[in-house]
């Protein structure tokens, strides 16, 4: 069947709508080890927000173009291939996140770009205080805490909310004042799976402080939706291709061009908006495009955003990343509720099985679960998942990458379940059945009264 442009379908699906199954099939194809994990052992890999499953062509692409020897900074013809290269990813880079000019930074991770970004602002930005989320990853939270200390200011932490968990606009809000310098937020939760509401936020902040500085963490969200930066115009933004069905070794960032001019590391010579440290690496743009031909694939795909295949590159983009958020909540949807049809039934209604976080609106979510189980402790559960040929992760207070997160929530630890768009029902039912089968052995035993 052909499917209507999705542009905005979150309303009118706001229960989600699968690939249909040949679009399915072709999806499923286009990656690696979706059955079987790299020794040919079957396995399901729902840890995807840990660092997602790979496109074939984006492996491919990084081999081919990590193999040209030759220094882009050179004026012969193979390295004018390599600008080339650099010049495309960097556009499309823009073009994901609907920016306007600025500067492209490729870092070695999305963690390290994020510190640079925070130092630049911190550093050079007057204030007397500066504002995060107790939701955010280290690599946001830690560089805001050490550099509020170094240079004197008060970090204000917005709390979560756990009935959503994510953090409200009024939160973040009220913490900003006058002397508020610097703001960084995440885009959605790597535990909860909550999407806050960014344009919200950035309207929010900027009627209180117009010239605010704004950072965002937008690493787990990136593959699961929109980013519109027309809509929430922010100074600095952070997305790990490795997350996002690409490589690891890659992170990155684009900054206003206020922010890009803000003094930070950078060779003498090189213009002043310019972010990156000597020779950067083709690979990493040349993948970010592979990313980014595939989404525009989807849109295009009759069977997926249905957009014609000369439309604008954003236009197709949106298609299909809108086409991937849909399937994703229609898993999420199965996961919580069930297929019917004498299927298994959902996380909701298995006994022994506590799901974290959860509320009906699954068009504020993203397409992670946070669970437990009555009577056994978060990382044994992960053990008996992998029995099961199951791979998820454990979110415990013994980390430092999530113990701040779950306090806020008053969760102990939980078992974190992250698919991704590849994919199917039939996988959904699978963990299903294992997640009951697990529940189901380790339940505790009915008491025996005694006279």
């Amino acid at each position: 069947m052909s499917a209507a442009p999705l542009h905005g379908a979150g309303a009118a699906y706001p229960q989600g709508l699968l690939f249909p199954p040949a679009l399915m099939a072709e999806v499923r194809g286009r990656f690696l080890h979706v059955d079987h994990d790299h020794h040919g052992r079957e396995r399901l890999y729902f840890d995807n927000a840990g660092g997602s499953l790979r496109l074939r062509a984006a492996v491919e692409r990084f081999a081919q173009v990590d193999a040209v020897p030759d220094n882009t900074e050179r004026i012969h013809d193979t390295a004018r291939e390599l600008q080339d290269v650099q010049a495309r990813g960097a556009d499309d880079l823009r073009m994901l996140l609907n920016a306007r000019g600025g500067s492209a930074y490729a870092a070695l991770t999305a963690s390290g770009a994020m510190f640079d970004m925070v130092r630049a602002v911190a550093e050079n930005v007057p204030g007397t205080n500066m504002v995060t989320t107790v939701l955010e990853h280290p690599s946001a939270y830690d560089a805001m805490e050490r550099y509020a200390r170094q240079t004197g200011r008060e970090l204000r932490v917005a709390p979560s909310n756990p009935a959503t968990g994510g953090v409200d606009v009024e939160a973040i809000a009220r913490l900003i004042d006058e002397g508020t310098c610097v703001l960084n937020v995440i885009h959605a939760s790597n535990i909860s799976g909550a999407k806050l509401d960014l344009p919200a936020i950035v309207r929010a902040a900027r009627a209180i402080r117009p010239d605010l500085y704004i950072l965002v963490d937008a690493v787990q969200h990136a593959p699961h939706g929109l980013i519109d930066l027309q809509a929430a115009p922010v100074d600095g933004i952070n997305i790990a291709p490795y997350k996002f069905f690409g490589c690891r070794g890659s992170g990155f960032a684009w900054l206003s061009d206020r922010a890009a001019a803000l003094p930070h590391h950078k060779l003498s010579g090189k213009p002043a908006g310019y972010w990156d440290l000597g020779s950067t690496s083709p690979w990493q743009f040349a993948v970010m495009t592979e990313i980014v031909d595939y989404v525009c694939w989807i849109g295009t795909h009759p069977q997926g955003g249905g957009v014609a295949a000369d439309a604008p590159r954003r236009e197709r983009f949106a298609a299909g990343i809108e086409s991937i958020e849909l399937h994703e909540r229609a898993l999420l949807r199965r996961l919580l509720a069930g297929g019917g049809d004498g299927g298994p039934p959902g996380l909701r209604a298995q006994p022994g099985v506590q799901v974290f976080l959860d509320h009906d609106d699954l068009v504020r979510r993203d397409l992670i679960i946070a669970i437990g189980f009555d009577h056994l402790e978060c990382t044994d559960a992960v053990r008996e998942y992998a029995q099961r040929g199951i791979t998820v992760y454990e979110r415990s207070i013994a980390s430092i990458y999530s113990r701040r997160m779950l306090d806020s929530f008053g969760i102990a630890g939980a078992v974190r379940v992250s698919p991704l768009h590849c994919h199917t029902p039939d996988d959904v039912d699978r963990f299903l059945r294992a997640t009951q089968d697990i529940a189901r052995a380790h339940a505790k035993a009915p008491e025996v009264a005694t006279l």
